[in-house]
């Protein structure tokens, strides 16, 4: 029984860490002019160096500029864009 309540008592604090996240990734979107559609020239994230796909071409996938951010478009693109290199 001790050990239900020492993993109920965790919970809140992953909560906390959860939303700390979010605010962390909503400022470094902000700061990296992030949207959900394509940049100049055809500019997305799905053909940019920190991309990390999805489970699916069309799956939201990641970034490795923005930290545990699951929710990064395949159209999407921001200012840190730089071309993936060619396969």
């Amino acid at each position: 029984m001790l050990n239900v309540g020492a993993a109920l008592a965790t919970i809140p604090v992953v909560a906390i860490t959860r939303e700390a996240w979010a605010a962390q990734n909503a400022a470094l979107r902000g700061a990296l002019k992030y949207q959900d559609k394509p940049g100049k020239d055809g500019q997305k994230c799905s053909t940019c160096t920190h991309w990390v796909p999805g489970k699916t071409l069309t799956a939201k996938g990641s970034c490795k500029i923005i930290p545990d951010d699951d929710e990064i478009s395949p159209e999407g693109w921001c200012v840190g864009w730089v071309a993936a290199p060619k396969k």
